[in-house]
């Protein structure tokens, strides 16, 4: 089936030139972005259920930018000064160059991984004296707590936000050829939504072991499987399999 329409549960990039609008341009097919759920801030009174102190940690994982964001944020609310001797460890160069938003980047102690948590491990393992703080979302990737317990690093999650599925009320239906998901929640938004969805001739892309598994266990077919030996980022697969089905025979 030839594709012609794109749907990415996703928030639509804001930069010029992005991977999408490549493909867009490449394979003159129509890419949508509509993120499929939505992170909300927890209020620092509901933190501090959590009898969690963060002037007693020194050293902080962020795993995303959203994890980054919110931790500020929960510090400005709590009135947690910033402290100079903190140190920041990050999956990538990318998440670690976004700290500058809150902190001169040159002056801080920033620690970036090369480009996942299994990267940062080395790292990590150094700081032997450290106990580390993971700000996260209610729901978190049970790949994560495990790597950091399989590498005896001593560290305390702290929930400062939550994943709630967005409202696609607006959206009459899905009748796109792709359908683009990058985590479990998006599947749960999508089945939600559309409580009548049936897959049929609709190609499904996922990204990661989670996304997949709730992809199967909602019985649902999945497709275009990322990360895979030969395709490390979703927009490398989508280029290909749209270059295959657009084929002309």
């Amino acid at each position: 089936m030839k594709v012609k329409n794109i749907l990415v549960s996703q928030p639509e990039p804001q930069v010029a030139n992005s991977p999408y609008s490549v493909i867009a341009d490449k394979h003159k097919v129509k890419i949508d972005f509509q993120p499929f759920i939505e992170v909300i801030g927890i209020e620092g009174k509901e933190f501090r259920k959590d009898k969690i102190t963060l002037t007693n940690f020194k050293s902080f994982i962020f795993t995303s930018r959203v994890a980054i964001d919110h931790f500020f944020r929960m510090c400005e609310e709590m009135r947690v000064p910033i402290n100079p001797e903190w140190k920041y460890f990050c999956p990538s160069e990318a998440v670690a160059f976004y700290l500058q938003k809150f902190v001169p980047y040159r002056k801080r102690k920033i620690y970036p991984g090369t480009g996942s948590l299994a990267g940062l491990m080395p790292i990590l393992k150094k700081q032997k004296a450290e106990h580390f703080m993971l700000p996260t979302s209610d729901i978190l990737n049970p790949d994560i707590p495990a790597l950091l317990e399989k590498s005896n690093i001593q560290w305390t999650r702290a929930i400062m936000y939550q994943t709630v599925i967005s409202d696609l009320s607006h959206l009459s239906a899905v009748k796109y050829d792709i359908l683009v998901f990058f985590s479990p929640e998006g599947i749960r938004s999508l089945l939600k939504n559309f409580p009548g969805f049936k897959q049929e001739n609709t190609f499904i892309a996922g990204f990661g072991s989670t996304t997949k598994a709730a992809i199967e266990e909602n019985n649902l077919r999945l497709d275009i499987p990322v990360p895979t030996s030969k395709f490390s980022s979703m927009t490398q697969a989508l280029d290909s399999f749209i270059e295959i089905s657009n084929k002309t025979k």
